[in-house]
């Protein structure tokens, strides 16, 4: 399981400090998918970094009682001096996994060629992501973190994505954050919204998708 304990996020602003999340509290059990609605700015981001650790909360608690990904297809902590396959290396270690049967499959996975042994410095967005993406599969969680990052390339990489993500992982629980309706319906179990730092919480994903729409999207 995994779960928030009274979880707030303040940062300091001109004057005083603006609260993004507000006592946030919320558990997901192995297997479940929750999807989480919100404006541009009404801290879903912020959540999923606290949720995978890169971020630490103003107070409040995470206790992990499973593995949680970083968010898929976010490349921000790739050591840009070491080559794609050193990343990969330094990430097994970190997580204690073996690299060398897993080496293979991030290269042809992530479609980056020659560029494989070229440093994260010189990548693109899109090959960090694709990078990313590859390296989160083979390390492999209990829980994904999904950021509105499906999108990492042209549509045969996206479908590829949803098949090793959805498909072969299906049995895992997902945070899924995205304005794609289709997207969340189509991988969610249950809905939460997240305005004013307050978080909403929804049995269906029609009766979340109700909320957002009627007292938020206006």
């Amino acid at each position: 399981m995994l779960e928030l304990l009274n979880i707030s996020k303040r940062y300091p602003v001109m004057g005083g400090e603006r609260t993004v999340l507000d006592n946030i509290s919320f558990q997901i059990q192995p297997g479940e998918k929750i999807g989480i609605l919100g404006r541009n700015g009404a801290g879903k981001s912020t959540l999923i970094r606290i949720l995978s650790g890169a971020e630490p909360p103003t107070s409040g608690q995470v206790v992990r009682g499973m593995s949680v990904s970083w968010p898929l297809a976010f490349g921000g902590t790739f050591q840009e001096q070491l080559s794609g396959l050193d990343n990969l290396r330094f990430i097994c270690r970190i997580y204690n996994k073996s690299v060398e049967d897993k080496i293979d499959f991030v290269q042809d996975f992530s479609e980056l060629g020659r560029y494989f042994r070229e440093p994260a410095g010189k990548y693109s967005t899109g090959m960090k992501a694709r990078l990313a993406f590859a390296i989160s599969m083979v390390v492999e969680f209990d829980c994904y973190l999904i950021d509105e990052v499906m999108a990492v390339g042209d549509q045969r990489f996206t479908d590829k994505c949803r098949v090793e993500l959805f498909e072969k992982r299906a049995d895992r629980a997902m945070i899924i954050v995205s304005h794609n309706q289709e997207f969340v319906r189509s991988h969610c179990h249950h809905a939460k919204v997240l305005n004013g730092g307050r978080m909403h919480h929804f049995e269906t994903i029609e009766e979340g998708y109700n909320f957002y729409l009627t007292h938020i999207a206006q």
